[in-house]
């Protein structure tokens, strides 16, 4: 039996909604990809949120991370999606990150971590160098709560330096950046949906 997958793409843009974001592109083209697998895609737009600071499930009054964490739960793949600022994630991809060190005192009824068995892909956009280092520590920092990264599983375009042109006014996706799309979203899928059959031992 062919499992049904699901995805989740945060978007940790500074941008809230409706501004036009350039991760917001590039991680809907990674669930157009994933849909290729048969995987439905959902997301959020993290700017669009009260996301309190802290390494709680829930800060209490006001916090909109519990009603977002049972999204990320639900999930078979998170998509993490971040800009590219002074050659670091967003702060926003970093407020993120620190609410999900909750995950690691977490456990399921096996007594595993909740978040064994789910898979994380990393997307990284920006006019400037960073995304290898942005993905190690998005990939890190993922692994260490415990989602499993599949083979050349970030995607990522660094446009050229100190220009004004943005991956969302491209007239095309580059060929590089299509093939990596397609081959994250494969190999998520296929890792995903081999967890989902024969999940981790407690």
């Amino acid at each position: 039996m062919d499992p049904q997958l699901t995805a989740l793409m945060i978007n940790c843009t500074l941008k809230p909604s409706p501004a036009e974001s350039s991760t917001h592109v590039l991680g809907e083209q990674i669930l157009a990809e994933l849909a290729e697998h048969g995987v439905t895609g959902d997301l959020i737009r993290a700017a669009d949120h009260r996301i309190l600071p802290g390494v709680m499930t829930d800060m209490g009054e006001g916090d909109e991370w519990p009603e977002l964490r049972e999204r990320v739960l639900a999930a078979d793949i998170l998509v993490f999606a971040t800009p590219t600022w002074l050659g670091q994630h967003s702060s926003i991809a970093q407020r993120v990150l620190e609410r999900l060190d909750a995950e690691l005192s977490e456990t399921d009824d096996q007594g595993r971590p909740i978040l064994f068995d789910k898979v994380a892909i990393a997307a990284v956009v920006g006019n400037e160098d960073g995304a290898h280092h942005i993905a190690a520590i998005l990939f890190q920092a993922l692994d260490d709560v415990g989602f499993t990264v599949p083979a050349q599983g970030s995607v990522y375009w660094n446009g050229e330096a100190m220009q004004k042109t943005d991956y969302k006014d491209l007239p095309s996706v580059p060929e590089k950046v299509a093939q990596s799309t397609k081959t994250a979203a494969a190999n998520a899928a296929h890792l995903a949906r081999t967890l989902k059959l024969q999940p981790y031992s407690a």
